[in-house]
């Protein structure tokens, strides 16, 4: 996200990719996510809340988001304490699951892209790339098999997943 709130972001669904070429890239690193889709509002945004980290160190956050376009939004987030978000996760969003993922971070070409693998998955991914404009080129990696482009698609959203893993682990 820039720093005026805006968030413009393409995503794609990919195969699976080579692990050992990801950890080669430029800047790699990655984290742990647990995120939460909780009852609360702002200005009609839902929120989410995460926490992110490895190693046994984590940060959490809070993000309302609200969309401009199916490609720009709104983002608003902030750090919040584990306590707050223990508190808060107590409070998901009914009928949402909580969604685990490992997001892997790199560059390429100028362009940092967020590759999100989940364990309900193994044979495919999330590519993100956060662009200045919804008209920017993306340098996809030669590493990288695109499945489809996701952007416009909201069943690919993640909120939409955390409907899917509540509906495929709900007892």
């Amino acid at each position: 996200m820039n720093n005026n709130g805006i968030e413009i972001e393409r995503k794609y669904l990919i195969k699976m990719p080579d692990m050992e070429k990801l950890r080669q890239t430029d800047n790699y690193d990655f984290s742990e996510i647990e995120q939460v889709y909780v009852s609360d509002t702002m200005d009609g945004m839902f929120g989410r809340i995460r926490k992110r980290g490895k190693n046994g160190v984590y940060k959490y956050y809070k993000t309302f988001k609200k969309d401009v376009t199916v490609v720009t939004r709104i983002e608003i987030e902030s750090e919040i304490s584990e306590k707050e978000y223990k508190e808060l996760k107590k409070h998901c969003r009914e009928g949402f699951g909580i969604i685990e993922k490992t997001r892997h971070v790199f560059d390429y070409k100028g362009q940092t892209f967020e590759l999100d693998i989940f364990p309900f998955w193994n044979d495919k991914a999330f590519l993100e790339a956060e662009v200045s404009s919804e008209d920017t080129e993306i340098p996809i990696p030669p590493f990288i098999e695109v499945i489809k482009e996701v952007t416009e698609d909201l069943s690919y959203r993640n909120s939409a997943l955390a409907v899917w893993v509540f509906k495929n682990t709900a007892e």
